[in-house]
Order: C-alpha cells, then sequence, then structure tokens
C-alpha cells in the first residue's frame, strides 16, 4: 500500500486545510468535537464514510484513495466520536445508538449534504449505524451502502456459533473460550489465538505480517471505552448493548437506492446480506468472492469497482 500523509491534530481549529475539518457536535451530556475530511468535488455524489467498531477509526478505508479520486466521486473520511482524531470524552452515556445517530445527521447538515447528493456508506457497526440512519432520516439520503453487515445481530451470532465456530481448530476455540468465560480477554494469548484461527480467515485474509499500514493504524487506534461497552469483549459474536439488535423486519422501509456488499469468508453471513438486498425495495447486491470481513482490502478491485458502479448509476454520470 502507498503511504499517506494526515493532519496532524497540533493547532487544531475549525477549517484544518486540506480538507480536514472539525465540526462541533452537541450531545446531551456536552459539546465535541468530530474530525472529517474531504476529498475530490462531484455536485451529485458526496459520500459520507461510517467506520466500524465501535471505536474503530476512518483509517482502514484509506483504500478508497487509490480509487474514488479517478471516478471522481467526492468523499467524507469521518471519525466518529470517541475515534482516534475526534474527541474522546470518557462519559459512557454518550456511546448510544440513538445518539450515534443523531450525530451523524448534525455532521451531514455541517457538511451541507442532503437528497440530492447524499450517500451513506456503513461497514460493520458503520453499516448498523447507516441502516438506523437511513430509517430515521429517509429524506436526506440519495443512496446507501451496507457493507459487510448482516441486519440482524441475534442472526450474526447465529452464524459464528453455528458456522465459524465449528470449522476453527478446536483445542484453539476452547481455550478461546475460556479465556472469554474468565473475562481475561485483555491476556496476550486471547489474540494471539484469534488472529490465526480467525482473523486471518474471515477479518482480512492476509498473514498479520503483511496487512496494510491503515489496517494496522486503525487497530491501533480502536478505543476499547467505545468497543466493549457496546460490542462487548467477545470478537466472536456480539454481547454488548448491541447484542439484539435487529431491524431485518424494517428494511422494507429503506426505499432509497441500496447496495449491500457481502463477501464469501466475512463474519457476516453473505446469503443474509444478498437477502437483505432482496428485502430493500431499490436494493441490489454486491458479492466479493475473495473477500472477508475487510472485502475493500482483500477483494479490493471487487469491492471498488461495484461500488462506483452504484454510485455513478444512481448519483449520474458525467
Amino acid at each position: 500500500m502507498p503511504s499517506f500523509n494526515y493532519w496532524d491534530r497540533q493547532g487544531r481549529g475549525d477549517l484544518l486545510g486540506g480538507g480536514a475539518r472539525l465540526i462541533p457536535i452537541r450531545t446531551p451530556h456536552g459539546d465535541f468535537k468530530v474530525w472529517t475530511k474531504r476529498v475530490g468535488n462531484h455536485p451529485r455524489i458526496k459520500l459520507l464514510l461510517l467506520h466500524g467498531g465501535p471505536g474503530a477509526t476512518h483509517e482502514y478505508f484509506e483504500p478508497f484513495d487509490l480509487w474514488l479520486p479517478e471516478a471522481g466521486i467526492e468523499y467524507y473520511y469521518y471519525d466518529q466520536l470517541g475515534s482516534h482524531r475526534s474527541d474522546q470524552p470518557d462519559i459512557p452515556a454518550l456511546w448510544d445508538l440513538p445518539r450515534f445517530v443523531d450525530e451523524v445527521d448534525q455532521v451531514r447538515q455541517a457538511l451541507g449534504l442532503g437528497p440530492d447528493n447524499f450517500f451513506l456508506l456503513g461497514h460493520s457497526w458503520g453499516g448498523i449505524l447507516a441502516i438506523e440512519y437511513a430509517l430515521a432520516h429517509p429524506q436526506a439520503l440519495k443512496g446507501l451502502v451496507i457493507s459487510n453487515m448482516v441486519a440482524s445481530i441475534p442472526a450474526y451470532n447465529r452464524y459464528a456459533q453455528t458456522v465459524l465456530m465449528p470449522a476453527m481448530d478446536p483445542a484453539a476455540l476452547a481455550e478461546i473460550q475460556a479465556l472469554e468465560a474468565a473475562q481475561d480477554t485483555d491476556n496476550p494469548r486471547y489474540m494471539a489465538l484469534l488472529v490465526p484461527h480467525h482473523y486471518e480467515h474471515h477479518v482480512l485474509r492476509l498473514p498479520q505480517a503483511q496487512w496494510p499500514d491503515p489496517v494496522n493504524r486503525a487497530f491501533a487506534h480502536l478505543n476499547p471505552k467505545v468497543y466493549v461497552p457496546m460490542q462487548g469483549p467477545s470478537e466472536l459474536g456480539a454481547s454488548g448493548k448491541l447484542q439484539h439488535w435487529d431491524r431485518d423486519a424494517d428494511l422494507h422501509r429503506i426505499r432509497v437506492p441500496t447496495l449491500t456488499i457481502g463477501a464469501t469468508h466475512d463474519t457476516m453471513d453473505p446469503a443474509h446480506m444478498a437477502a437483505m438486498a432482496r428485502a430493500l425495495p431499490q436494493g441490489r447486491h454486491l458479492l466479493c468472492p475473495r473477500g472477508s470481513h475487510m472485502a475493500m482490502v482483500d477483494d479490493q478491485e471487487t469491492y471498488m469497482r461495484g461500488l462506483i458502479e452504484f454510485l455513478l448509476d444512481v448519483g449520474g454520470r458525467g
């Protein structure tokens, strides 16, 4: 991967140069600022990127720089509140799905995005946030992309239990589950087992030594004070505040053109991703056959060409 130069947070201001901007966010627990960065300029296609986690960062989206500018697409990197370049208040009450939805809408308004040009892409946890945003603010959107995320956490947990876990080495799985049962997931042994037995198969299908720098930085900057309360401590399913989240029955209410992106080796059931597209009134589906949860990295050409085709088709070419 090429190297990328990013804004140094020293001397922060609302307008930071290079397309970067700090946006003020109002919450019930105080006012804060979140970081965004615009790349490109297009009157009809303005794509806001919602990263995963919760509590991860925009950084693993950096491969978009290799594809979207050439296609003429305008897009926005964005670190959600609690993440990396944005404010990171230690206030547990902030880590709440409806508040995150409101934050996204404040960011949208500050950036001047609207129904004639506003596309929203959510990956992983960002996909949950994108679905909730589309249900809460349908009038604001022109198009939606749900990337590597099913519409039901109970379905995700079932897939992990019935498909992913049985395929793992039994001894490694037993040790992983023992560490989880003992609430000892901070133990270095936990990730030492998860990486070769799970991550390299279903999160990013490369040996960890070959993971690109943007991915390594995103993992290094993940904020556990956001991640653990919402996702839970286990990496083989969700057990936090999101444990019972399920919007399968509400997909028919999302009436804007929507692309679901799944991957054959994903942590999320690829069949569920395809079924979501059929349930959406204007749904389309893209399968990345060589990809995993981070298909924008390990099946990059399929992912990017499919995404660009959707954006240009809905937003207009030329």
